[in-house]
């Protein structure tokens, strides 16, 4: 297992402090002595020098644990090299134990901290004891340092990888709308129609605005509007009757800011694929009030199948939905032989440009 980048929560400044508050709490409960008869009065007591020698193990096994073992066993994490780190970790605390009392100090005071004649036996059983301290307290401090580091690694992962679906669906929304927009100009084109040079003028004004908004993680929502009105403009020019669309719109906060693109997926399906005209046009109705987003469309469903990339505009609005507003939104789609009825409610932030 690789190690995590410091990030968020748990950064090195932070990991620092939490050590250097554990070794303040050490050192301050193996300084103060109380009073057993009285317990509000305390007194700093001396170390002799066998405890400060077992102070210098136990930080030396400690931090030998923390840095070098508890990283490579979970590099590859397995019973052989947990066991592995376990012995090592032994081995080192006897080792730095005997050499400092037994060896060095023993030459200065002329006596070790065991008794002469103790058994190698004895010696490995009672040091197996002491060494468990700092191999347990500093495993449980890394391993709780590395579960925080963890789940931020992960909420990070998590974010860039939401951030790239956005993404993604951006890319994907605007070559679908070209697509859309580009046959219904070809068929002006095709039929010389007078107005296939008002809809290129129109396709110029909507894509200066699918490419300077797409880079933005949030728009006004009366940009939003105002492109979909645009859209509804150059739909309307390759058809003879008017009012084939109806757009009601009420909304109390115009700047509330909302990610692009997130309601016109709606009316591109409902103009792609819906039957309309005079007597049956295209309702929208749209309402803002609050932080509650409301935008429900109503049309006949026309009788011509329904091609392959029909579905890329509602597909992305849903993914788009459960990455901008997951557990905040409601995106319900009741449909017959005639008629398609789209309700999104959505529970926005709040934020306003």
């Amino acid at each position: 297992m690789k190690p995590f980048p410091y990030i968020g929560a748990m950064t090195k400044r932070k990991e620092f402090l939490l050590h250097g508050l554990f070794w303040l709490l050490f050192t301050y409960f193996e300084l103060i002595q109380f009073d057993l008869e009285n317990p509000y009065l305390f007194t700093f007591r001396k170390l002799d020098i066998f405890e400060i020698s077992a102070s210098i193990v136990f930080l030396a096994t400690f931090y030998f644990n923390y840095i070098l073992i508890l990283p490579k066993v979970y590099e590859k994490l397995n019973w052989k090299r947990i066991l592995i780190g376990i012995a090592s970790g032994f081995i080192v605390f006897i080792f730095l134990r005997y050499t400092l009392e037994e060896v060095l100090i023993e030459q200065f005071i002329g006596h070790g901290n065991y008794f002469e004649g103790t058994s190698i036996s004895y010696y490995i059983y009672d040091n197996l004891y002491y060494g468990s301290f700092p191999l347990i307290i500093s495993s449980i401090l890394w391993i709780l340092i590395f579960n925080v580091r963890l789940l931020e690694y992960n909420k990070h992962i998590l974010e860039e990888k939401s951030a790239t679906e956005v993404k993604f669906l951006k890319a994907q929304l605007n070559p679908h709308f070209m697509f859309n927009t580009l046959n219904n100009i070809y068929s002006l084109v095709y039929f010389k129609s007078d107005k296939a040079l008002p809809a290129i003028e129109k396709l110029g004004e909507l894509m200066r605005y699918t490419t300077y908004e797409t880079n933005k993680e949030r728009i006004d929502l009366q940009q939003e509007i105002n492109y979909i009105k645009s859209y509804i403009e150059l739909d309307q020019l390759r058809h003879e009757d008017e009012n084939t669309v109806i757009f009601e719109i009420t909304i109390d906060k115009p700047k509330v800011q909302i990610p692009p693109f997130l309601l016109s997926p709606l009316v591109e399906n409902a103009l792609k694929h819906g039957k309309y005209n005079k007597e049956n046009p295209i309702l929208l109705d749209l309402k803002q009030t609050g932080n509650r987003l409301f935008f429900k469309i109503t049309n006949k469903i026309s009788n011509q199948k329904k091609d392959k990339l029909g579905g890329i505009g509602l597909d992305n609005l849903r993914k788009s939905l459960a990455i901008n507003y997951p557990d905040a939104h409601s995106f319900v789609i009741n449909q017959n032989q005639e008629n398609f009825i789209a309700n999104l409610e959505i529970k926005l932030d709040g934020k306003t440009n």
